[in-house]
């Protein structure tokens, strides 16, 4: 229903709100190939042990023909595939920039409206756009592996502002410790201590996930990220902007449905916009005309 955009969700919507707030929402993230997968399948295996219900919502690259997700089968999360414990919910992106589907937020509510502990966000690694996910997560996981210039590209692309905390994967390869040096190195540059006065340090956890090394620490850590987040009231200031874009993003839809709608004389979209090409009118001006028709519109449905 969510991914449709069912009639009907709205309603679902409401009846869950009273039941959400819960979950603690962890996003991973990171370039193509340093193993995201196989790092969110290890670390639902830990999490599991510890009792958790687990939620996994797998974002993927959208296939241009069907439109579906082009790695539906999760075949490396197979092994959790018959736990009642979890949930996993592969979502096509459909074209959506920024590394997260439109519907993951409603998503997202779904699952910690029906008891997940912890809720996973595994994001396309689509580099330098990736950083929406921090609008959704508690906490933002960076991985990267060696070998890849991956810690200069985190400098270039913002990710060393966005991670709460940082995952050197396949550490077992030549250059692991490199890569750590250098994020070290960098995160010392801005004499960064955290995302505020309160004063979070950015952990650096090597992991070799294929063999589940390291998965420890990494639980470890971020539980630590959990309990400052509660201690320092930067988890309630998250969730507040969280809150304001996911209405924010509705609100957008709504209107970009009924400026869609929009009909009659010289107003619809098409319309103003063949009076832009022809030079009668210019966009600043047509976007004002349909915003203030639109307005109009539901000024007369409130009336009626």
């Amino acid at each position: 229903m969510v991914e449709d955009a069912s009639p009907r969700l709205r309603e679902v919507a409401a009846a869950l709100t009273p039941f959400t707030g819960r979950a603690q929402v962890v996003g991973l993230t990171g370039s193509p190939g340093v193993g995201k997968s196989t790092s969110t399948s290890v670390l639902v295996g830990a999490l599991r042990k510890q009792g958790k219900r687990v939620g996994v919502l797998a974002v993927d690259p959208s296939s241009p023909f069907s439109g579906g997700a082009l790695l539906g089968d999760r075949v490396r999360m197979q092994e959790h595939a018959t736990d009642n414990g979890v949930f996993i919910r592969s979502m096509a992106t459909r074209g959506h920039l920024g590394g997260l589907s439109w519907a993951t937020p409603q998503a997202l509510r779904v699952l910690d409206a029906a008891g997940c502990d912890i809720v996973l966000i595994e994001t396309v690694g689509v580099g330098q756009s990736e950083i929406e996910i921090v609008s959704l997560a508690d906490t933002t996981v960076v991985l990267l592996a060696p070998g890849m210039g991956d810690g200069i590209q985190a400098a270039k692309a913002g990710i060393l502002e966005v991670a709460d905390l940082f995952v050197v994967n396949k550490a077992d390869r030549d250059g692991a410790d490199q890569t750590v040096r250098e994020l070290r190195y960098m995160l010392s540059l801005g004499d960064r201590k955290g995302h505020d006065e309160s004063g979070w340090k950015t952990p650096i956890v090597k992991t070799v996930a294929a063999r589940g090394e390291g998965v420890d620490e990494l639980v470890v850590a971020l539980d630590e990220h959990r309990q400052w987040l509660e201690r320092s009231g930067e988890r309630d200031r998250r969730r507040q902007a969280r809150a304001e874009a996911e209405i924010e993003a509705i609100i957008l839809a709504q209107m970009r449905s009924r400026i869609g709608d929009v009909r009659g004389s010289g107003t619809s979209l098409p319309q103003v916009a063949k009076r832009v090409v022809a030079g009668e009118l210019d966009p600043y001006s047509a976007a004002d005309d349909l915003v203030e028709t639109v307005a109009h519109r539901i000024n007369d449905e409130s009336g009626a």
